[in-house]
């Protein structure tokens, strides 16, 4: 079974950062494309950014020049670093990963304050 742990989380004024991280156990890591997806109140999950195991990236267009993924398979973890935070990034935050099965984290909560 695959496990999802996110850490990072936290209130934030608009304009910083956070780093978002997230352990995984029970797969072969490094084998898994790894997501991050977000979900704010009333609005549907959404893709945040994406890294596959040949370390392909992609995100959302919301998100691209101030958000970075990355992972380390070494330490099964991957990171999601996120600069000039707006009001608008504040949501739940889901590891998500993805080999034959979709796994997904239970989620850390990210406010920014304007």
């Amino acid at each position: 079974q695959v496990q999802l742990m996110e850490s990072g989380g936290d209130l934030v004024q608009a304009g910083g950062s956070l780093r978002l991280s997230c352990a995984a156990s029970g797969t072969i890591f490094s084998i898994n494309t790894m997501g991050w997806y977000r979900q704010a109140p009333g609005k549907q999950r959404e893709l945040v950014a994406r890294v596959t195991p040949g370390g392909y990236t992609n995100y959302a267009d919301s998100v691209k020049g101030r958000f970075t993924i990355s992972r380390d398979n070494a330490k099964n973890t991957v990171y999601l670093q996120m600069n000039s935070l707006k009001p608008e990034d504040t949501a739940v935050y889901y590891c998500n990963a993805v080999y034959r099965i979709v796994s997904w984290g239970q989620g850390t909560q990210v406010t920014v304050s304007s």
